[in-house]
């Protein structure tokens, strides 16, 4: 994904991918973290469209 630098720079960065995924986990909406091109650290998008969700940490999968 590439990001513009005005998009860049309005977004939230986080230093790693588990950092973000973290918060994107916790979201009300679907979130994904991608590595900005720009910035070198980790943004997070809604866009998902043929993407992976962030994967679970182990551990906090709910068994049934």
């Amino acid at each position: 994904m590439k990001t513009r630098p005005g998009i860049c720079q309005r977004k939230r960065r986080y230093a790693t991918r588990v950092e973000a995924d973290a918060v994107a986990l916790r979201a009300e909406v679907t979130l994904r973290a991608y590595k900005c091109a720009l910035c070198g650290q980790f943004h997070l998008t809604s866009r998902t469209k043929g993407l992976q969700r962030p994967r679970v940490p182990h551990g906090d999968a709910v068994s049934g």
